[in-house]
Protein backbone atom coordinates (compact mmCIF):
# COMPACT_ATOMS: atom_id res chain seq x y z
CA UNK A 1 0.00 0.00 0.00
CA UNK A 2 1.13 3.60 -1.26
CA UNK A 3 1.63 5.96 1.85
CA UNK A 4 2.99 8.78 -0.59
CA UNK A 5 1.92 8.75 -4.22
CA UNK A 6 2.58 12.05 -6.73
CA UNK A 7 0.15 11.72 -9.94
CA UNK A 8 1.41 13.71 -12.99
CA UNK A 9 3.15 16.26 -11.09
CA UNK A 10 4.70 18.83 -13.04
CA UNK A 11 6.91 22.14 -12.13
CA UNK A 12 7.44 24.82 -14.22
CA UNK A 13 9.20 28.17 -13.68
CA UNK A 14 8.28 29.98 -16.79
CA UNK A 15 9.71 27.93 -19.67
CA UNK A 16 11.86 26.14 -17.48
CA UNK A 17 9.97 22.87 -16.77
CA UNK A 18 11.58 21.44 -13.19
CA UNK A 19 9.42 18.40 -12.99
CA UNK A 20 7.48 16.74 -15.87
CA UNK A 21 4.57 14.31 -15.17
CA UNK A 22 6.38 12.83 -12.10
CA UNK A 23 4.19 9.98 -11.22
CA UNK A 24 5.69 7.77 -7.77
CA UNK A 25 4.02 5.62 -5.45
CA UNK A 26 5.95 5.16 -2.06
CA UNK A 27 5.17 2.08 -0.29
CA UNK A 28 4.40 2.29 3.17
CA UNK A 29 7.78 0.92 5.31
CA UNK A 30 9.64 1.53 2.14
CA UNK A 31 13.10 2.43 1.98
CA UNK A 32 13.17 4.63 -1.47
CA UNK A 33 15.88 6.48 -3.34
CA UNK A 34 15.53 9.04 -5.48
CA UNK A 35 18.57 9.20 -7.81
CA UNK A 36 19.68 11.39 -10.96
CA UNK A 37 22.56 13.80 -12.55
CA UNK A 38 22.94 17.21 -11.16
CA UNK A 39 20.02 19.01 -12.07
CA UNK A 40 17.59 16.25 -12.65
CA UNK A 41 14.96 17.49 -10.56
CA UNK A 42 15.18 16.00 -7.35
CA UNK A 43 15.00 18.59 -4.78
CA UNK A 44 12.22 20.39 -6.79
CA UNK A 45 10.80 17.28 -6.48
CA UNK A 46 11.30 17.07 -2.47
CA UNK A 47 9.59 20.72 -2.56
CA UNK A 48 6.31 19.59 -4.11
CA UNK A 49 6.48 17.08 -1.71
CA UNK A 50 6.78 19.00 1.15
CA UNK A 51 4.55 22.45 0.27
CA UNK A 52 8.19 24.49 -0.36
CA UNK A 53 7.40 24.22 -4.21
CA UNK A 54 3.70 24.86 -4.99
CA UNK A 55 3.32 22.44 -8.61
CA UNK A 56 1.63 23.88 -12.21
CA UNK A 57 -0.24 20.45 -12.53
CA UNK A 58 -0.69 17.08 -10.74
CA UNK A 59 -1.47 16.58 -7.63
CA UNK A 60 -0.19 15.29 -4.02
CA UNK A 61 -1.87 11.97 -2.07
CA UNK A 62 -0.08 11.34 1.91
CA UNK A 63 -1.98 8.35 3.76
CA UNK A 64 -5.19 8.60 1.00
CA UNK A 65 -5.60 12.10 1.63
CA UNK A 66 -4.84 15.00 -1.07
CA UNK A 67 -2.13 17.60 0.39
CA UNK A 68 -1.88 19.48 -3.12
CA UNK A 69 -2.83 22.63 -1.75
CA UNK A 70 -1.80 22.20 1.89
CA UNK A 71 1.13 24.51 3.54
CA UNK A 72 4.63 23.02 4.86
CA UNK A 73 3.40 23.01 8.27
CA UNK A 74 0.26 21.49 7.96
CA UNK A 75 1.89 18.50 6.34
CA UNK A 76 4.75 18.19 9.38
CA UNK A 77 1.56 17.76 11.02
CA UNK A 78 -0.25 15.02 9.23
CA UNK A 79 3.22 13.11 9.41
CA UNK A 80 5.78 14.18 7.15
CA UNK A 81 9.35 15.52 7.86
CA UNK A 82 12.55 16.43 6.02
CA UNK A 83 15.69 17.22 6.21
CA UNK A 84 17.43 19.76 4.00
CA UNK A 85 21.13 19.81 1.60
CA UNK A 86 22.08 22.62 3.53
CA UNK A 87 21.75 22.28 7.58
CA UNK A 88 18.84 24.00 8.37
CA UNK A 89 19.77 24.36 12.78
CA UNK A 90 19.83 26.61 14.96
CA UNK A 91 23.76 27.22 15.60
CA UNK A 92 23.26 28.57 19.27
CA UNK A 93 21.32 26.11 20.71
CA UNK A 94 22.43 22.73 22.07
CA UNK A 95 21.43 19.22 20.59
CA UNK A 96 19.46 19.02 23.65
CA UNK A 97 17.96 22.24 23.57
CA UNK A 98 17.10 22.23 19.82
CA UNK A 99 15.55 18.36 20.61
CA UNK A 100 13.84 19.22 23.20
CA UNK A 101 11.87 22.58 21.32
CA UNK A 102 10.81 20.10 18.28
CA UNK A 103 9.36 17.39 20.99
CA UNK A 104 7.73 20.40 22.85
CA UNK A 105 6.40 21.98 19.88
CA UNK A 106 5.09 18.88 18.44
CA UNK A 107 3.23 18.52 21.95
CA UNK A 108 1.99 21.63 21.36
CA UNK A 109 3.97 23.85 24.09
CA UNK A 110 6.04 25.95 22.23
CA UNK A 111 9.17 27.48 24.41
CA UNK A 112 8.02 25.77 27.31
CA UNK A 113 10.22 22.91 26.99
CA UNK A 114 12.40 22.65 30.00
CA UNK A 115 8.41 22.73 31.88
CA UNK A 116 7.40 19.31 30.19
CA UNK A 117 10.44 17.61 30.77
CA UNK A 118 10.15 18.18 34.60
CA UNK A 119 7.16 17.48 34.84
CA UNK A 120 6.74 14.66 32.13
CA UNK A 121 8.56 11.17 32.41
CA UNK A 122 7.35 10.43 29.16
CA UNK A 123 8.44 13.16 27.69
CA UNK A 124 11.97 13.52 28.40
CA UNK A 125 12.02 9.82 27.83
CA UNK A 126 11.20 10.82 24.47
CA UNK A 127 13.97 13.39 24.05
CA UNK A 128 16.60 11.04 25.49
CA UNK A 129 15.52 8.35 23.35
CA UNK A 130 15.91 10.67 20.20
CA UNK A 131 19.62 11.93 21.51
CA UNK A 132 20.56 8.60 22.00
CA UNK A 133 19.44 6.78 18.37
CA UNK A 134 21.04 9.81 16.83
CA UNK A 135 24.44 9.34 19.11
CA UNK A 136 23.85 12.90 20.64
CA UNK A 137 24.71 12.12 23.57
CA UNK A 138 28.45 13.45 24.26
CA UNK A 139 27.93 16.53 22.71
CA UNK A 140 24.16 17.61 23.53
CA UNK A 141 25.40 20.39 26.23
CA UNK A 142 27.67 21.76 23.10
CA UNK A 143 26.69 24.37 20.63
CA UNK A 144 25.68 23.56 17.69
CA UNK A 145 27.93 25.92 16.10
CA UNK A 146 30.90 24.08 17.58
CA UNK A 147 30.21 20.54 16.59
CA UNK A 148 31.75 18.27 13.99
CA UNK A 149 29.46 18.40 10.53
CA UNK A 150 28.70 14.95 10.86
CA UNK A 151 27.67 15.16 13.95
CA UNK A 152 25.19 18.73 12.92
CA UNK A 153 23.94 16.47 10.28
CA UNK A 154 22.45 13.58 12.89
CA UNK A 155 21.28 16.35 14.59
CA UNK A 156 19.05 17.88 11.22
CA UNK A 157 17.66 14.33 10.93
CA UNK A 158 16.66 13.43 15.00
CA UNK A 159 15.10 17.13 14.23
CA UNK A 160 12.69 15.71 11.93
CA UNK A 161 12.59 12.50 13.70
CA UNK A 162 11.48 14.33 16.71
CA UNK A 163 8.20 15.31 14.59
CA UNK A 164 7.52 11.42 14.76
CA UNK A 165 6.84 11.63 10.82
CA UNK A 166 5.52 7.97 9.44
CA UNK A 167 7.16 10.03 6.00
CA UNK A 168 10.39 11.20 6.21
CA UNK A 169 12.40 12.65 3.43
CA UNK A 170 16.66 12.79 3.83
CA UNK A 171 17.90 15.18 0.95
CA UNK A 172 21.47 14.42 0.48
CA UNK A 173 21.92 13.39 4.07
CA UNK A 174 25.89 12.56 3.58
CA UNK A 175 26.51 15.49 1.40
CA UNK A 176 29.69 17.56 2.90
CA UNK A 177 30.38 14.48 5.59
CA UNK A 178 34.21 14.01 5.98
CA UNK A 179 34.75 10.11 5.33
CA UNK A 180 35.80 9.56 9.07
CA UNK A 181 32.18 10.32 9.95
CA UNK A 182 30.39 9.12 7.82
CA UNK A 183 30.00 5.17 9.05
CA UNK A 184 28.08 6.53 12.12
CA UNK A 185 25.68 8.86 9.65
CA UNK A 186 25.23 5.49 7.62
CA UNK A 187 24.66 3.24 10.40
CA UNK A 188 21.91 5.72 12.15
CA UNK A 189 19.99 5.87 8.87
CA UNK A 190 20.30 2.50 8.75
CA UNK A 191 18.90 1.85 12.12
CA UNK A 192 15.97 4.47 11.45
CA UNK A 193 12.60 2.39 12.60
CA UNK A 194 11.12 0.12 10.05
CA UNK A 195 7.53 1.54 9.92
CA UNK A 196 9.14 4.86 8.89
CA UNK A 197 8.74 5.06 5.57
CA UNK A 198 12.11 6.86 3.97
CA UNK A 199 12.54 8.79 0.94
CA UNK A 200 15.97 9.20 0.36
CA UNK A 201 17.80 12.31 -2.57
CA UNK A 202 21.46 11.13 -2.67
CA UNK A 203 24.28 10.87 -4.99
CA UNK A 204 26.60 8.63 -3.35
CA UNK A 205 25.77 5.24 -4.89
CA UNK A 206 27.32 3.26 -2.10
CA UNK A 207 24.69 4.37 0.56
CA UNK A 208 22.15 4.41 -2.13
CA UNK A 209 22.06 0.54 -3.13
CA UNK A 210 22.84 -0.06 0.89
CA UNK A 211 20.04 1.07 1.79
CA UNK A 212 17.22 1.61 -0.75
CA UNK A 213 14.67 -1.48 -1.34
CA UNK A 214 13.28 0.55 -4.55
CA UNK A 215 15.20 3.76 -6.77
CA UNK A 216 13.39 6.06 -9.32
CA UNK A 217 15.67 7.98 -11.41
CA UNK A 218 15.00 11.37 -12.46
CA UNK A 219 16.34 12.48 -15.44
CA UNK A 220 15.43 15.98 -17.01
CA UNK A 221 12.55 16.71 -14.70
CA UNK A 222 11.29 13.45 -15.55
CA UNK A 223 10.86 9.97 -13.86
CA UNK A 224 13.29 8.13 -16.39
CA UNK A 225 13.21 4.30 -14.30
CA UNK A 226 11.99 2.98 -11.40
CA UNK A 227 12.76 -0.31 -10.32
CA UNK A 228 14.66 -2.50 -7.88
CA UNK A 229 17.78 -1.90 -7.24
CA UNK A 230 19.55 -4.93 -8.95
CA UNK A 231 16.85 -4.15 -11.78
CA UNK A 232 18.65 -0.27 -12.02
CA UNK A 233 21.75 -1.12 -11.53
CA UNK A 234 21.52 -3.79 -14.90
CA UNK A 235 19.70 -0.71 -16.69
CA UNK A 236 21.81 0.45 -19.12
CA UNK A 237 19.84 3.70 -19.54
CA UNK A 238 20.72 4.17 -16.36
CA UNK A 239 24.48 3.02 -16.65
CA UNK A 240 24.64 5.88 -19.65
CA UNK A 241 23.47 8.49 -17.73
CA UNK A 242 25.83 7.57 -15.24
CA UNK A 243 28.88 6.77 -17.02
CA UNK A 244 28.10 3.43 -15.73
CA UNK A 245 31.15 2.47 -13.00
CA UNK A 246 28.84 4.45 -10.70
CA UNK A 247 26.09 2.03 -10.52
CA UNK A 248 27.91 -1.37 -10.85
CA UNK A 249 26.56 -3.01 -7.99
Amino acid sequence: MAILETEGLEKRFGGIVAAHDVSLAIEKGARHALIGPNGAGKTTVVNLLTGVLRPTAGRIVLDGRDITALEPHERVRLGMARTFQINQLFLDLTPLETIGLAVSERLGSGGDWWRLVGSKTAVTDDIVEIVERFHLADVMHERTAILPYGKQRLLEIALAFACRPHVLLLDEPAAGVPEAERHELLATIAALPAEVTVLLIEHDMDLVFSFADRISVLVNGALFVDGAPEEVARDPRVKAVYLGEELDA
